[in-house]
């Protein structure tokens, strides 16, 4: 049966931690390579990306009485907001800032819509028919979910090619391969991804 984030977000609201709970889950795979975006852009692996995530979810249900909004790519930009908050702290943290910086917030907030858009627009539509797109859960969500499903080096040269948007002579130095091994990797990687993104869709909708 297909999930329906709407249904378990009211549920959610009107106090069911077990839902909210599952809820939350639903986006762990997907804040968490937002968060490796991020934290590798701004802090040098200084956190781990799972502990960003695990705070954003904390944060989250701590909260969810504030949450307004009633579909799920609202509640995806919320916890993108929460996320970027909490990377503002921590930048704070690191590099001695003790004054809250709202610009920064913004910045990072910009930078997460980003890389989500980027996820759930640009490379979707690469890997998705028309039908597929027109489909009810957030794209972003289930293409993060099937990056994961992916061995590991797979999943690693596409999320540097697309997501961390490195040259393929980039990709190949912090992979430690071979310029043809990453392109070759890279269109078998896509071709995998591929199946595995459709066996998504058609499980959703």
């Amino acid at each position: 049966m297909a999930l329906n984030p709407e249904q378990m977000i009211q549920d959610g609201k009107r106090g069911d931690d077990k839902a909210l709970g599952q809820l939350l889950e639903l986006y762990r795979t997907y804040l968490r390579l937002l968060a490796r975006i991020e934290v590798g852009r701004r802090l040098q692996g200084k956190m781990d990306a799972s502990d960003l995530v695990q705070e954003t979810f904390l944060e989250a249900h701590r909260n969810f009485g504030l949450f307004r909004g009633t579909d799920e790519p609202q509640l995806a930009h919320w916890l993108r907001q929460i996320m970027a908050a909490k990377v503002a702290n921590l930048v704070r943290h690191y590099f001695g800032v003790q004054k809250r910086d709202v610009r920064l917030e913004q910045e990072l907030q910009v930078g997460l819509d980003s890389s989500s858009r980027m996820l759930g627009q640009d490379l979707a539509a690469a890997l998705s028919s028309p039908s597929q797109q027109a489909m009810r859960r957030e794209q972003a969500v289930l293409l993060a979910n099937a990056l994961e499903r992916l061995p590991p080096d797979y999943r690693e040269v596409i999320i540097l090619r697309h997501l961390e948007e490195l040259t393929f002579p980039q990709v190949a130095e912090r992979m430690g391969r071979s310029l043809n091994s990453v392109q070759k990797l890279w269109l078998r990687g896509l071709a995998r991804l591929r199946e595995v993104f459709g066996e998504a869709n058609d499980f959703a909708d």
